[in-house]
Order: C-alpha cells, then sequence, then structure tokens
C-alpha cells in the first residue's frame, strides 16, 4: 500500500483547521498541525511533507519571511498560503514570495482538494525539473571517482587549517570530524577522537547546552565561554541524512571592546549625573531669586526640560550598565499581574488624555515569578508606555498574561503603525528607532535595550511580532521556576 502524502497545516486554532483536516483525510492525505514557527520547523525538519498550508496570522513571524526562509532550505516543498479573506494583493505577496498557491475564506471542499493537488503536482513538475539537472551536471559516478587523492587531500587540508572551529558529528553526537582549530579551542590531545560521543570528548556545558537545546529546533549562534576570558560564537547547522556541523568563531576581542565600550558609557554616565543635579538645582533658585519676565521663564521651562530628558537619559544608561554587568541580583517572589496593575495606575493621565481603550486577559492561574521586582516593573513600564506612546488618540491597547507550561507569557499590543520588516530584528539595539515613527513621539532609543537585558537577566526570552498599519506585539517569556 503505497504511503500517504503528508499535509503539513501551519495554521491557528479556528474552524478552518478542522475543515481542512477532515477534507484532506477524507481526500486521502495524512496531516500534521503546526501552531507556531518552532514546531512548524520541527515537523519539516522531521516529516519532510508534501505540501504546507500556512495562515496569514501566523505565529512566528511575518507569513512571507517564513516562507521564503523555507524555501531558502527546501525549494521543491509547495506552500499554499491561507488567508481569511480574498485580497489581490496579498495573493500578488504570496506569488513574489514564491508561494505555489492561494486559498481564501469562504472556502469549498472542493477549492481545498484543487489548490492542494495543482500545487503537488507543480512542485512534482519542478523536482522532475531538479533530477534531471543533476543528474545531466553530475554526469555519472565514474565522473565523480575521477577526483584525485590530491584534490581530497587539498579540500582536508583547507577545512584542517582554516581559523574557525568545524566540527561535525553524525545523528547520534559521535564526532565524524574536528579540524585542528577544534583541538586547540578545547585543548583535546592529538589522539584521534572520530567515533566518540562529543560529551565524553568536550566537557565546556556551552556547546552542550547548544546540542541539547538543538533537539528542540534550528538554532543559529550561541556563546561559549571559556573560564579564561575566551568567547566564541558558535553556529549550529544540521547535515541532513549526515547529523549536524558546529562552526566556531573567536569573538573575545569583539566582547572585550564591547565591554571598554560599556565601561566608558558607564563612567560618563555616572561622572554627568552629579552636575546635571546641580544645573537643575541652580535654575530651580534663579526663580527665588527676582521675578522673571515671560520670555524668561519660557526661556527656563525649556532648559528644565532639556535637563531632565538629559537626566532621564543618563539614568537609563546607568540602569543598563548595571545588567549588562551582571550585578542585578536581587530575587524575590513577585506576581507579574500586581505590577501591571500599579503601571497601568501610572499611565491613567496618558491613557485618558489620549482616550486610549485598555483591554487585558489575564489567566487566573498565574504563577509568582523569583524576580527583580524593581527589574519587572521597569520592563513592564517600557513596553506599556510604549504601547500607548504610539497607539493614536481612541486606539486600542491590549495586554494578555498567561501561563505555557512553566512559563509566564506577557503580551503587550499597541494599535499603531506598526515597524518595517527589515527593521524588526534591531528594535532592540540601543538608540535604534524605527524610521516611520510618528512624528512628536520622543524617547532615547533605550527604552526596548533595558527590556531585553531586563528579559536576559531572569533568563527569559522577547520578541516583537509587527505587520506595517496593524500594530506591534512585544511578547515575553518568563520562567518562573528561576531561583
Amino acid at each position: 500500500m503505497p504511503k500517504k502524502d503528508l499535509i503539513l497545516l501551519a495554521l491557528e486554532t479556528s474552524p478552518t483547521l478542522d475543515l481542512m483536516m477532515r477534507v484532506l483525510r477524507a481526500s486521502g492525505f495524512e496531516v500534521a498541525v503546526a501552531h507556531n514557527r518552532e514546531s512548524m520547523d520541527k515537523s519539516i525538519q522531521e516529516a519532510f511533507p508534501a505540501l504546507i498550508v500556512v495562515g496569514e496570522q501566523f505565529e512566528g513571524g511575518d507569513v512571507f519571511t517564513i516562507a521564503a526562509d523555507v524555501l531558502d532550505r527546501f525549494p521543491t516543498i509547495p506552500i499554499v498560503l491561507y488567508s481569511s479573506q480574498e485580497t489581490p494583493q496579498l495573493a500578488m505577496s504570496a506569488i513574489q514570495a514564491g508561494m505555489s498557491g492561494y486559498l481564501h475564506a469562504p472556502l469549498r471542499t472542493d477549492d481545498i482538494v484543487n489548490e492542494i493537488k495543482r500545487s503537488m503536482i507543480r512542485a512534482g513538475k519542478l523536482g522532475d525539473w531538479l533530477r534531471r539537472e543533476v543528474k545531466r551536471t553530475t554526469a555519472s559516478l565514474e565522473q565523480k571517482a575521477k577526483i584525485s587523492e590530491a584534490e581530497r587531500s587539498k579540500l582536508e587540508a583547507i577545512i584542517s587549517n582554516i581559523q574557525d572551529g568545524v566540527l561535525v558529528m553524525d545523528e547520534k553526537r559521535n564526532i565524524l570530524f574536528a579540524n585542528q582549530t577544534i583541538h586547540e579551542i578545547f585543548g583535546l590531545s592529538e589522539f584521534p577522537i572520530e567515533g566518540k560521543h562529543v560529551h565524553d570528548v568536550i566537557s565546556n556545558a556551552d556547546l552542550n547546552a547548544l546540542i541539547d537545546r538543538a533537539r528542540d529546533g534550528v538554532l543559529k549562534y550561541h556563546e561559549v565561554n571559556f573560564d579564561d576570558g575566551r568567547v566564541f560564537n558558535a553556529q549550529y547547522a544540521p547535515i541532513p541524512r549526515i547529523g549536524s556541523a558546529v562552526t566556531m568563531q573567536d569573538i573575545s576581542y569583539i566582547k572585550e571592546i564591547d565591554r571598554l565600550k560599556n565601561d566608558f558609557v558607564h563612567t560618563v554616565s555616572h561622572d554627568l549625573r552629579s552636575p546635571l543635579t546641580s544645573v537643575l538645582g541652580y535654575m530651580e533658585l534663579i526663580e527665588r531669586v527676582g521675578t522673571l519676565n515671560e520670555s524668561q521663564q519660557e526661556f527656563l521651562k525649556r532648559l528644565q526640560a532639556s535637563v531632565h530628558h538629559m537626566t532621564n537619559l543618563v539614568n537609563e544608561l546607568l540602569d543598563l550598565g548595571r545588567l549588562e554587568s551582571g550585578f542585578d541580583t536581587r530575587r524575590e517572589s513577585v506576581h507579574l499581574q500586581n505590577v501591571l496593575e500599579y503601571s497601568l495606575a501610572v499611565f491613567d493621565t496618558q491613557i485618558k488624555n489620549k482616550n486610549i481603550q485598555i483591554q487585558t486577559e489575564i489567566s487566573g492561574s498565574l504563577k509568582p515569578l523569583r524576580a527583580n521586582p524593581i527589574r519587572i516593573r521597569q520592563m513592564i513600564d517600557n513596553l506599556l508606555g510604549n504601547a500607548i506612546k504610539y497607539t493614536p488618540e481612541g486606539g486600542i491597547v491590549k495586554v494578555g498574561m498567561a501561563m505555557q507550561e512553566n512559563q509566564l507569557v506577557l503580551r503587550i499590543q499597541d494599535s499603531g503603525p506598526g515597524i518595517p520588516a527589515d527593521e524588526q530584528s534591531r528594535v532592540f539595539e540601543k538608540f535604534f528607532r524605527a524610521s516611520n515613527r510618528p512624528e512628536g513621539v520622543e524617547g532615547s532609543g533605550l527604552g526596548l535595550a533595558i527590556v531585553k537585558s531586563v528579559v536576559d537577566s531572569h533568563q527569559g526570552r522577547v520578541w516583537v511580532e509587527s505587520k506595517l498599519g496593524f500594530g506591534s506585539a512585544f511578547v515575553v517569556l518568563l520562567p518562573t521556576s528561576v531561583v
């Protein structure tokens, strides 16, 4: 009996998902479901589906970016886009992104089956063409066997002597190849290590954590630290039908430059705070020593506003320096919903002035965090303040809290202009501000950098989901078991 073709439905839970599952199974297909980017990547790696149906509003990022990433790795997998409404621009964008088909509501049984089959037929023709090209270009096994021993030795010598470390493992994590740089990085003796399990040969905790975590999903970058101060950037990449590879680059000098830069910024910021406080104090005394005319009072107010802005910037730089230095070790039990209530009270005036509607959805089973309450409050203030700042008058800000196993999920969504897709990876950088920010919206560009540092110091994760014209959502995952 021939094996059924597997269709992967990368869709949110909905009646549409249930309909597609019933229709496809009734048509002789096997069906798998992924609700987020992580489970989607895992399904592709393990099951290699015959076709993927992905929803326009799919958790994990922009759907066209996701499709492009999948097609870069698996160019023959057909991808069909599903939208809740028919939009010519969306269909055009799907074609430009390399997708094979387009489905939109309202759905009919025949529409689903016909579009799936058409896309698979086109993908099959593409696969046949690729096989012919491979056969034509590779010629025959005899021609491939003509690679001389000298050429193989040359390739091996290049890999063995490049400055980056190269470690290749099979699917059971047994070492297939390790170049000379890997031996030098980990201080391995000269005896052969090929065939041995990587954990038996290399005891570095960071590298072993990278390899173990890679089983849960694709990891691109990871820092590997050594007791002598060296820091390496490790990149993990799965190799189909072989196993995986880890490449390592020495970034110790970059980390040292970054440390010196942070020390300089911290020192300058600390030295600036005292004179700024003095300037502010003397400016307040000016009004007490004599009457000021209207123009002088206006100038004084502008000076005070500028000094307050500089003082806030200095304080944020100092906070960021303390977070990045790892001195933030205070921990106690923190109920995140209580912190949110305090933050909402602080922003109450701004919310009323802009007539913004706050919609909260908070689960009743939230676990407390083991965290620094001051930093957690700072994190929520920055996220909530940004959402209010970028939401137009009469807009909506949504705040959600829920548990996901042993992780607390915080989601704050605005109804602002959104962030361009090519800038979303930089929003947590210091001093970065989006190119499309509304006129008159002020800020230091440090708020989200502080949020990222606070989340990192609590062993959590934070990311942004945004689409131009539809606002932005910042999602924070914090483990409740951190001690």
